[in-house]
């Protein structure tokens, strides 16, 4: 009989969680589906998506209609691999969790062929952390 296989859960954090998180959680869903478990949150979410993120995934065949969430210490207890977007400090660590920080420009603010870059950036980002992961992209 086989073992079952432990799916990786992914939490990826901004501050807002109107762009960057949103973005990575969304692809990272398209890219594995279920073989991984993914949520996003910001340590200070917006009220609401930046419209022209949700443009910019639209493009891309993805309907980004989720409502900004607030971090708390259970989803980060929660997760195998916390992947900050500019939290600094605000992202609690604890031991046992694998931490990265990926530089991604903030796309608050930004004009729809600058929001395309970096969701195309973050892109190759996950494509990268399902390697490390061991899944197929």
């Amino acid at each position: 009989m086989n073992e079952p296989v432990e799916i990786p859960r992914i939490l990826f954090v901004c501050v807002k969680n109107a762009g960057r998180s949103q973005m990575a959680a969304a692809l990272l869903e398209r890219a594995a589906g279920d073989s991984v478990r993914v949520r996003s949150a910001g340590s200070d979410p917006a009220e609401a998506l930046h419209p022209v993120v949700v443009e910019a995934m639209a493009e891309a065949g993805i309907d980004l209609s989720s409502t900004p969430t607030r971090l708390t210490d259970s989803a980060v207890q929660a997760a195998d691999v916390v992947i900050t977007m500019g939290c600094g400090d605000a992202c609690p660590v604890y031991s046992g969790t694998h931490y990265e920080d990926w530089e991604v420009d903030d796309p608050a603010g930004q004009a729809l062929p600058e929001v395309r870059e970096i969701r195309d950036a973050i892109g190759r980002r996950v494509s990268r952390l399902l390697e490390s992961l061991g899944q197929p992209d």
